[in-house]
């Protein structure tokens, strides 16, 4: 005995639940992954400036020796 190929037409189908369910899966996942994008940029934001802060913040140094300036 052969074993004939299958035609394409006699592979069965996705019901459409579960397609239904792939796309609603697939749009839940693409949503959570923008909202993390856009918290992981804030949270970079975040840092930036709070290191622009501590910059701005340091006392200047002398470039001569590397030590604060004295008052005069």
């Amino acid at each position: 005995m052969t074993d004939t190929p299958s035609s394409p037409s006699s592979t069965p189908r996705q019901p459409a639940k579960v397609a239904d369910a792939k796309a609603d899966r697939a749009a839940r996942q693409a949503a959570a992954l923008r909202a993390n994008l856009r918290r992981r940029k804030q949270q970079a934001r975040t840092r930036q400036e709070m290191e622009a802060d501590n910059q701005s913040a340091a006392p200047q140094t002398d470039p001569a020796n590397g030590e604060p300036p004295t008052c005069p």
